[in-house]
Protein backbone atom coordinates (compact mmCIF):
# COMPACT_ATOMS: atom_id res chain seq x y z
CA UNK A 1 0.00 0.00 0.00
CA UNK A 2 1.82 3.13 -0.63
CA UNK A 3 0.26 6.38 1.06
CA UNK A 4 1.00 9.81 0.75
CA UNK A 5 2.53 12.00 3.83
CA UNK A 6 -0.71 13.65 4.50
CA UNK A 7 -2.80 10.60 4.39
CA UNK A 8 0.06 9.14 6.58
CA UNK A 9 -0.22 12.00 9.28
CA UNK A 10 -3.88 10.97 9.55
CA UNK A 11 -3.82 7.39 9.89
CA UNK A 12 -0.46 6.67 11.34
CA UNK A 13 -1.77 4.27 14.12
CA UNK A 14 -3.77 2.52 11.57
CA UNK A 15 -0.50 2.23 8.84
CA UNK A 16 1.57 1.57 11.92
CA UNK A 17 -0.91 -1.63 12.42
CA UNK A 18 -0.42 -2.68 9.21
CA UNK A 19 3.02 -3.07 8.61
CA UNK A 20 3.00 -4.46 12.00
CA UNK A 21 0.96 -7.34 11.16
CA UNK A 22 2.95 -7.76 7.42
CA UNK A 23 1.87 -5.64 4.95
CA UNK A 24 3.63 -3.84 3.44
CA UNK A 25 3.64 0.12 3.86
CA UNK A 26 4.97 2.73 1.86
CA UNK A 27 4.66 6.68 2.25
CA UNK A 28 4.97 8.87 -0.68
CA UNK A 29 5.61 12.08 -1.61
CA UNK A 30 4.18 13.98 -4.34
CA UNK A 31 4.01 10.29 -5.86
CA UNK A 32 7.44 9.58 -4.84
CA UNK A 33 8.15 6.88 -2.61
CA UNK A 34 10.18 7.86 0.36
CA UNK A 35 10.09 5.30 3.01
CA UNK A 36 8.81 2.07 4.16
CA UNK A 37 7.18 1.14 7.55
CA UNK A 38 8.65 -1.98 8.70
CA UNK A 39 8.32 -3.45 12.01
CA UNK A 40 11.02 -2.92 14.41
CA UNK A 41 13.36 -6.32 14.90
CA UNK A 42 15.81 -5.98 18.06
CA UNK A 43 19.92 -6.75 16.58
CA UNK A 44 20.15 -8.93 19.97
CA UNK A 45 18.45 -9.89 23.13
CA UNK A 46 19.82 -7.83 26.07
CA UNK A 47 22.11 -9.45 28.67
CA UNK A 48 21.70 -8.35 31.88
CA UNK A 49 24.23 -7.63 34.55
CA UNK A 50 26.73 -6.37 32.00
CA UNK A 51 28.71 -4.52 34.96
CA UNK A 52 28.48 -6.84 37.91
CA UNK A 53 31.56 -6.50 39.76
CA UNK A 54 32.83 -3.68 38.29
CA UNK A 55 30.85 -0.49 39.88
CA UNK A 56 30.71 -0.13 44.03
CA UNK A 57 28.09 0.62 45.32
CA UNK A 58 28.41 2.56 48.78
CA UNK A 59 26.14 1.47 51.71
CA UNK A 60 25.80 5.05 52.52
CA UNK A 61 24.40 5.59 48.91
CA UNK A 62 20.72 6.55 50.15
CA UNK A 63 21.52 8.46 52.85
CA UNK A 64 20.29 12.46 52.72
CA UNK A 65 23.07 14.86 52.57
CA UNK A 66 21.85 17.72 55.07
CA UNK A 67 23.60 20.65 53.11
CA UNK A 68 22.07 19.50 49.46
CA UNK A 69 18.25 19.20 51.44
CA UNK A 70 18.96 22.45 52.69
CA UNK A 71 19.51 24.00 48.71
CA UNK A 72 16.68 21.94 47.41
CA UNK A 73 13.87 23.03 50.30
CA UNK A 74 15.46 25.30 52.23
CA UNK A 75 16.24 26.28 56.34
CA UNK A 76 14.19 23.83 57.97
CA UNK A 77 13.21 24.62 61.42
Amino acid sequence: MIVNVSEAKTNLSKLIDMAYHGEEVIIAKNNLPLVELVPHKPKAKRKLGLLKGQINIPDNFMDENEEINAMFYGERS
